[in-house]
């Protein structure tokens, strides 16, 4: 009896060894790393190491092989900052007054000689501090979009790629300190841990869980390689209406990668009310949503399986084109509008735009005598104004054009 025991016991052991680990949807993932009890995920603490941790036995569990310096965790020392005018900086060696950041890091090896790389940024602002935009005091900022779910569609990626798309390898990365500096990706393409030589092409996910009732996807980095924007479109059969940036550099961890002559991509859903605030809560993402982006990237990555390592094309930084301003209008632009003229998605208190009756959702057509095609023609039209003056503001609302006066 006993003999039969002990082996009724070493078969449910070796069945449970050889059993697939349990799928974890996007939601599981954000929930967790979104979590009060993960206070924030602040670069340098006890809840970034947890985090951390929880994405490690992620990529344990998926089967990926570590690619850190130390195991799946690639720790990186930091000098914080104490001057809001001035950005935390790495450090080669660790001194007392440094902290300790930690890139999560996987690998799929598919015997390939060209490597694609896909990130996302898992720290986020802790208590709050300068980057947050609530003034309240200090609060748990969850950042569940901002990026939980780009964490949580890497986690996705790393689970479908297993066995596909085999002509490349596969590098997972989970960024820390890009709150801080994108510090994580900044330590990473100096030291990194396979041959960058060998990376085709960069995929950054950061603020992909809002997509809106218009299917918008902001896609930046077009123009880094030629293949991208045809390749963008010929496999959009979800409905997606695609928002196309050509610059390799913005406010996020691709542009470690740009400035290393590779290709990216960078995926957003666009801000919102709960950017950079404690209310950027699990419950609010789009989860249906998130599931089409990943099936989207999957379309892409798999249409650009044989194309070998991608051709390298630098861009113009969009920012070297912006004028100077001496007034300010008081509203934020829809970065993700595609039509024509300039949409507000949210209008300052006490700012001319809300003195003038400008609202969310208006389009701006003219700006005195300047027409307003883009957001490139608002921002010259603007810059053209001084403070005092007065002028008309022609704007689209509910399908009707009003004119309005406003005063900078």
């Amino acid at each position: 009896m006993r003999l039969i025991l002990i082996l009724f016991l070493v078969l449910i052991v070796a069945s449970c060894k050889d059993a697939p680990p349990r799928e974890v949807s996007m939601k599981e993932d954000v929930t967790y790393l979104a979590a009060d009890d993960l206070s924030g995920r602040e670069t340098g603490t006890a809840f970034e190491k947890q985090a951390a941790a929880y994405i490690a036995d992620r990529f344990r569990d998926l089967g990926l092989q570590p690619k850190g310096s130390s195991k799946y965790i690639q720790e990186f020392s930091f000098k914080p900052s104490t001057n809001p005018h001035q950005a935390a900086e790495v450090v080669e060696e660790k001194q007392d007054s440094m902290l300790t950041g930690r890139n999560v890091i996987a690998y799929i090896d598919n015997k390939a000689a060209s490597t694609v790389v896909i990130g996302a940024h898992y720290d986020h602002l802790g208590l709050g501090g300068e980057g947050s935009l609530f003034r309240e005091g200090d609060a748990i900022h969850n950042g569940a979009d901002d990026n939980a779910s780009g964490v949580a569609v890497v986690l996705k990626l790393a689970a479908e790629l297993r066995n596909k798309h085999t002509n490349n390898n596969y590098l997972f990365i989970a960024f820390s300190g890009e709150e801080m500096g994108l510090l994580g990706s900044n330590y990473f393409v100096k030291n990194p841990t396979i041959d960058l030589s060998s990376v085709s092409y960069m995929i950054n996910l950061d603020m992909v869980g809002r997509l809106n009732e218009e299917s918008t996807l902001a896609v930046h980095g077009v123009g880094t390689s030629p293949v991208f924007k045809q390749t963008l479109f010929a496999n959009n059969n979800l409905g997606l209406k695609i928002a196309e940036h050509e610059s390799g550099v913005g406010p996020s961890d691709h542009t470690s990668f740009y400035i290393m002559d590779i290709p990216v991509l960078h995926f957003f859903t666009g801000q919102h009310a709960d950017y950079h605030k404690p209310t950027d809560d699990a419950e609010k993402l789009n989860y249906e949503g998130m599931e089409t982006i990943a099936t989207y990237l999957l379309n892409i990555i798999g249409d650009l399986d044989d194309n070998g390592k991608l051709t390298f094309r630098k861009t113009k930084d969009e920012s070297e084109d912006v004028p100077r301003f001496k007034v300010a209008l008081g509203v934020v632009p829809d970065y993700l509008y595609t039509g024509e003229g300039m949409r507000i998605d949210g209008v300052s208190e006490d700012k001319p735009a809300q003195k003038a009756g400008l609202m969310k959702g208006d389009v701006v057509k003219k700006l005195g005598d300047h027409s307003i095609t883009d957001m490139m023609s608002y921002m010259r039209a603007l810059s053209k104004f001084e403070e005092g003056q007065t002028t008309r503001v022609t704007v689209e609302r509910n399908g009707q054009e009003l004119e309005l006066e406003v005063t900078f």
